[in-house]
């Protein structure tokens, strides 16, 4: 494993120093409440899986000859103890994402395959930084495309609200605008004094970061119940809970309307299991994250769509320890009541070793930026040009995917 496998999000603020202990921290952007003027009343989620997501495990291109080769003793099969569900007649989602399955089979859930990110260097931080950041190439801004999508919204026409929740405040969602901070999860051991004099200790050396906790330490109390407070657990349970809390928060007539979650261990460079084992364990905690964001929006279901992106894939190619490498492409998922789901999306480039990028990765076909723009598009009424100079900058190339929201 590289030094740069082990690298995290740096925590680039006293924000970050502050929260980043706990398992997450989320902070609120909860400007006036708008609907919007079509009588929809749209929701979006970001999630992110840093680490790089084994797309072909979660995914199979079963249907592919030489597909079982190269993923050998962790590659999914049809038939067996713990058969792949299959999509079509061509691929096959992992057997621990049962929700997503069936969400699929309502046509509430797409995968879009062979996709990728322009970033081609395979660095956690840098691969992170350009999915975030929306920009072609690494360390170009502090701001991320999420960020700028909410600005770029028309104020009193669209809903203009969001949350993020990660161990610091995703990039994706970082940006200028003015925060409120929501911490069910950040602040798991401090008490109710011990909260207050964290607040009062920064009222006078950072006044923002003393109104973010304060006010999230009020939204906490108002909107969070005992289901939503951390009872400790594996990564599994962490990803529902904050999936959860999060729901109920946009599940309200005031709440948020944008959200990004980031949730970090993909890195699968040993012993990543095929059907079972750490990758069917941490699928198992999104699928279920997925299911929480379901049944937690109620009603609002039918206008959202969860993005499920990660910075790249992995080697087609297994390696000596029953894992995979840094990749290329990989796949992105939607899921929501607003999709025009029951499709996985690919134009295939084919896994011969001719047809490898650098002779080892899954090809990328499709752009991630045009299949977030399309998203962005069909929910929000983003125009092509403000999504290919201010949201995703320099990416007139990338259009927009058509039809992915019912």
């Amino acid at each position: 494993m590289t030094m740069d496998c082990a690298e995290n999000r740096l925590l680039t603020s006293r924000r970050g120093l502050l929260l980043g202990g706990a398992s997450f921290a989320a902070w609120a952007y909860l400007p006036k409440f708008a609907r919007a003027a079509d009588g929809r009343d749209p929701r979006l989620v970001v999630v992110i899986l840093r680490g790089a997501l084994d797309g072909l495990s979660t995914v199979a291109p079963i249907g592919d000859p030489d597909y079982a080769g190269l993923h050998g003793s962790i590659a999914l099969t049809a038939d067996g103890a713990h058969p792949a569900i299959m999509l079509d007649s061509f691929f096959a989602l992992h057997p621990a994402m049962p929700e997503f399955a069936r969400m699929y089979r309502d046509r509430h859930a797409a995968v879009i395959h062979a996709v990728a990110t322009p970033y081609r260097d395979r660095s956690h931080f840098d691969g992170q930084d350009v999915l975030e950041s929306g920009y072609a190439g690494p360390g170009r801004v502090q701001s991320g495309w999420l960020n700028r999508a909410l600005e770029a919204l028309p104020r009193g026409e669209r809903v203009s609200s969001g949350l993020a929740v990660g161990p610091t405040t995703p990039l994706v969602l970082r940006g200028n605008a003015p925060t409120v901070g929501w911490a069910p999860v950040a602040l798991p051991q401090a008490d109710d004094d011990t909260a207050m004099r964290l607040v009062e200790l920064y009222r006078h050396r950072d006044p923002a970061l003393a109104l973010a906790l304060s006010q999230g330490l009020q939204l906490e109390k108002a909107a969070s119940g005992d289901d939503m407070k951390p009872k400790g657990g594996n990564a599994v349970m962490q990803m529902r809970q904050v999936a959860r809390g999060a729901a109920k928060l946009m599940a309200a007539d005031d709440g948020p309307r944008i959200a990004a979650l980031a949730f970090d261990g993909w890195d699968t460079h040993a012993n990543e299991g095929g059907p079972v084992g750490r990758l069917a364990f941490l699928l198992g905690g999104l699928d279920g994250a997925l299911a929480e964001f379901e049944s937690g929006l109620g009603d609002r279901w039918r206008d959202t769509v969860v993005v499920v992106a990660t910075e790249f894939g992995r080697t087609a190619r297994i390696n000596g320890t029953d894992g995979t490498d840094h990749g290329t492409a990989t796949i992105a998922l939607l899921a929501g009541g607003a999709v025009k789901g029951g499709r996985v999306i690919a134009d295939w480039p084919g896994l011969k070793l001719a047809n490898l990028y650098e002779g080892r990765d899954l090809k990328p076909t499709t752009d991630l930026r045009s299949v977030i723009k399309g998203v962005l598009q069909d929910q929000f009424g983003l125009s092509d040009r403000v999504l290919a100079e201010t949201v995703f900058p320099d990416s007139a190339g990338a259009r927009p995917m058509k039809g992915l929201v019912a």
